[in-house]
């Protein structure tokens, strides 16, 4: 909710902005004047991000009687990009920001023991992945505040994990894995701020990215026999430099 809350506060602010920006930027010297009649311009991002999943549980296994609870987790990750971006009209442009992100999700599992004495046995699994990502976004900024704009931007991105381990073989209980496709669909939401400095312009931005489809792979273990589906999502806090 709070990540939602965020974004329409940007959301307001760009609609809110552009009238008091045309009377304000009258009395500064505004840098790179002529940042917004390009056509194009390039960059690049640094960020962090952090990997949830969406579960529903799968209730009608032979898993059922002996499984406790089933929680998800989420842990810290990074990324790097190469930001573009192409003029479409005053305020609204198109994005392609290809990323390197490494994520990793957490599924915390409880089971009574078959001991017959009801003690319980907890597990963590944690799932671990190189996205290649391939976002497309429309941006619409607000008009300049002198050095300083905000923005909103939505699209959505087609994901390829190069370290997949769906080929791996699950043998022994406590090396089991819990498996994930290796490609992954996603809509996306966010906003930021632009800051133009002297030389180049730095901005900080917030996104909200929800995966679409199914990403388990069922093999029937102890650890993936209780999930129905499992669909990703990963908040990031990115620094964006463009020149």
């Amino acid at each position: 909710m709070g990540t939602f809350r965020t974004i329409l506060v940007l959301l307001l602010m760009v609609t809110a902005l552009p009238a008091h920006s045309q009377k304000r930027n009258k009395y500064k010297q505004l840098n790179l004047q002529g940042f917004d009649d390009r056509r194009y311009h390039f960059g690049f991002a640094l960020g962090v991000n952090s990997a949830n999943s969406y579960i529903n549980p799968n209730l009608n296994t032979a898993f059922s009687d002996s499984l406790l609870s089933l929680s998800t987790g989420s842990a810290a990750g990074f990324n790097l990009g190469i930001v573009t971006q192409l003029k479409l009209v005053n305020n609204l442009a198109l994005r392609f920001v290809p990323t390197l992100t490494f994520q990793e999700r957490l599924l915390n599992y409880e089971f009574y023991s078959s001991d017959g004495f009801n003690n319980v046995q907890s597990y963590e699994k944690r799932i671990e992945s190189v996205f290649i990502d391939f976002p497309l976004h429309f941006k619409y900024r607000s008009d300049r505040i002198n050095n300083f704009a905000v923005y909103v931007l939505f699209g959505g991105k087609y994901s390829l994990d190069v370290a997949t381990q769906k080929d791996v073989r699950n043998v022994l209980l406590e090396e089991l894995i819990v498996k994930l496709r290796q490609h992954d669909f996603a809509g996306e939401v966010g906003g930021g701020f632009d800051f133009f400095l002297p030389y180049f312009k730095f901005g900080i931005e917030l996104k909200l990215s929800v995966g679409i489809p199914n990403m388990l792979i069922q093999d029937n273990t102890i650890f993936s026999n209780p999930i129905e589906s499992l669909r990703t999502r990963t908040f990031m806090i990115s620094f964006t430099f463009e020149g």
